[in-house]
């Protein structure tokens, strides 16, 4: 059942217990997967009422064979690899992974060409997946207006491996695209490198009944010019550099200026001393940057440079309690619309 509510949709997908009630079936108690189409704001609360709100699905659940057994191929650009690293970084911090859409096309010879990707909302609780489907397929035609040719491949997580959730996730996906091809990037470098896999799922079934949905692993081809490899190759370091903070970035600034600086002092001196031929093109370099210098006392820099750093911090305070209201807002809004 599909419902809208404040103009959010959203996909629930929700595994329950098999159902055992019938001791003598021959089957494995494998556990059952369904479906539930519905719509909350609040992304990821169960509405339950007397009328149903689920819809019996396939019986699934996931199984990872690691040796490929599927002619299919796919090749993906540096491109889809920054942007899920990106999303990676900027996720919420009570997010575990961040997945999303592949666009791209097939190839003549069949070659699964993923060029683009975005990321899609979504909250993982409790055995469900909810998922953001309508910021989905508003991205999805966003991105064909620019680039009419590229369509739905797949999806993408971050993560070592295929999870139960993801047979849920890649069902869904099953209805956008015959086939689709799921890729997942190892962001948190469990084998000592960031690990990118693509699989595509089959189901598993013994006669009429679907057991599972087995993922294989198909060949993946990385492709990139040498200027995007050593990115690529900077990217896959598994040491973390620290990025400097506005402190550390204004000093290690001056002391770059200050060694430029002396640099120039010794450059003139060896002129004037006929160590180093004299050139005037850089002179005048020399004599318009030094003029380009306010002439004032030191006082009265101290002074400037103290009044600018007030103004700068009092625009932080401004924007970090701008951020607190419309966070406020935000929960006020959602908790009145909820009640």
């Amino acid at each position: 059942m599909c419902r809208r509510w404040h103009s959010f949709e959203f996909l629930i997908l929700q595994r329950k217990v098999h159902d055992e009630r019938n001791p003598n079936t021959a089957f494995p108690s494998i556990p059952s997967l369904f479906l539930s189409l519905y719509g909350n704001r609040s992304i990821g609360r169960e509405i339950r009422s007397s009328s149903s709100t689920t819809m019996a699905a396939s019986e699934t659940t996931a199984l990872h064979f690691a040796s490929p057994s599927t002619s299919l191929t796919a090749r993906v650009h540096p491109l889809v690899i920054f942007n899920i690293c990106d999303c990676y970084v900027r996720r919420p911090d009570q997010a575990v992974r961040v997945i999303g859409t592949l666009l791209g096309s097939v190839l003549p010879d069949g070659t699964v060409d993923i060029r683009n990707s975005y990321a899609v909302p979504h909250n993982e609780f409790s055995g469900q997946v909810a998922l953001d489907i309508e910021y989905h397929h508003n991205m999805l035609i966003s991105h064909q207006k620019v680039n009419p040719k590229e369509v739905i491949l797949g999806w993408y997580s971050t993560g070592d491996g295929v999870t139960g959730g993801s047979a849920l996730i890649h069902e869904f996906y099953s209805r956008e695209v015959s086939n689709p091809v799921h890729l997942t990037v190892d962001t948190g470098f469990s084998n000592g490198e960031a690990s990118i896999k693509a699989y595509v799922s089959t189901n598993l079934t013994l006669g009429d009944r679907q057991l599972a949905a087995q993922f294989q692993e198909i060949s993946l081809d990385l492709r990139m010019v040498e200027a995007e490899r050593v990115g690529f190759d900077i990217l896959k370091k598994q040491s973390v550099d620290k990025i400097p903070g506005d402190l550390e970035g204004m000093e290690a600034s001056m002391e770059r200026l200050l060694a430029l600086i002396d640099d120039v002092y010794k450059y003139v001196d060896n002129v004037v001393e006929g160590r180093t031929p004299a050139d005037n093109s850089v002179g005048r370099f020399i004599a318009d940057s030094v003029a380009s210098i306010p002439k004032m006392s030191p006082l009265a820099f101290d002074k400037l440079v103290n009044d600018s750093i007030q103004d700068q911090l009092l625009l932080l305070y401004l924007s970090s309690i701008t951020r607190t209201q419309l966070s406020l807002a935000e929960k006020l809004n959602t908790a009145a619309q909820i009640l």
